[in-house]
């Protein structure tokens, strides 16, 4: 797909599944941002994109502050143009029963997930390209299947999916659209290392997995470019599962999984 001149922002864009998206946009053509907490990831991050000839922007910050994502924005469109592309990835997760999780550690993943998904769109708003903008807000199975030791991020991830509907309705007027993407277990992610640290976890998830194997970078990506390509110009307020099938095997396979 040819997105040669985009402009496209990635929040979370410093590792893992939101890397992967930016850099597939890059080696699309794509002029590319990432916002990300870390630094010395930015970094890195910024010089493997680089490899793909265009131009790169990074950003350190924390998408719960919100000036320091609308300054982000607003430089980005400021020295590249309109954003064609706005990709919301940042999250938090860890395994945790309700009553042994603080107040604290409920907050912080609500904080991260959907008070940071609502910041990145908000400030976006102004430098959208309208009409023809595609956002990307990345989710999880846990926003429609109760899963034991996520209450908070079933909370979170729940709260990102309204979020796509509702602004898919209130946008869609400007030409805007909005969709969610929800991916399975994929392999090499931080995250996936956190949920399956064993080989006896791995091995749990994969039988949770109808398609029986964990997902790769490159199964999301394709995912995102096509959402945001012509090919889905129709295509808004819509969560996409990208997973192997795992959702559909219910809460109480990926329970087991969690605890291995």
């Amino acid at each position: 797909m040819n997105f040669r001149n985009r402009v496209v922002f990635v929040a979370g864009g410093s590792s893992g599944i939101n890397l992967g998206i930016a850099e597939a946009f890059a080696e699309a053509g794509a002029q590319v941002a990432i916002f990300s907490r870390s630094a010395e990831k930015l970094a890195a991050a910024a010089v493997q994109l680089a490899r793909h000839g265009g131009r790169v922007l990074s950003f350190s910050g924390d998408v719960r502050d919100f000036e320091a994502v609308s300054q982000a924005l607003a430089q980005t469109a400021a020295e590249l143009g309109p954003l064609d592309v706005l990709v919301s990835g940042a999250a938090g997760n860890f395994i945790c029963p309700a009553a042994s999780l603080s107040a604290n550690g409920f907050k912080t993943v609500v904080d991260i997930d959907l008070l940071g998904t609502f910041n990145v769109m908000r400030a976006a708003w102004p430098h959208l390209r309208k009409p023809g903008a595609s956002i990307i807000n990345i989710t999880a199975a846990q926003s429609w299947l109760a899963v034991p030791g996520q209450v908070h991020v079933c909370a979170a991830k729940a709260g990102i999916d309204q979020i796509t509907r509702t602004l898919a309705l209130e946008w869609g007027g400007s030409g805007v659209r909005i969709n969610s993407i929800a991916p399975g277990p994929i392999a090499g992610t931080e995250g996936m290392a956190r949920l399956a640290p064993s080989p006896e976890s791995v091995d749990a998830w994969t039988r949770a997995v109808p398609l029986q194997r964990f997902g790769q970078l490159k199964d999301i990506s394709d995912a995102a470019l096509w959402l945001c390509s012509e090919q889905a110009a129709f295509i808004t307020g819509v969560v996409l599962p990208v997973d192997g099938g795992l959702s559909l095997s219910g809460s109480g396979a990926i329970g087991r999984a969690m605890v291995g």
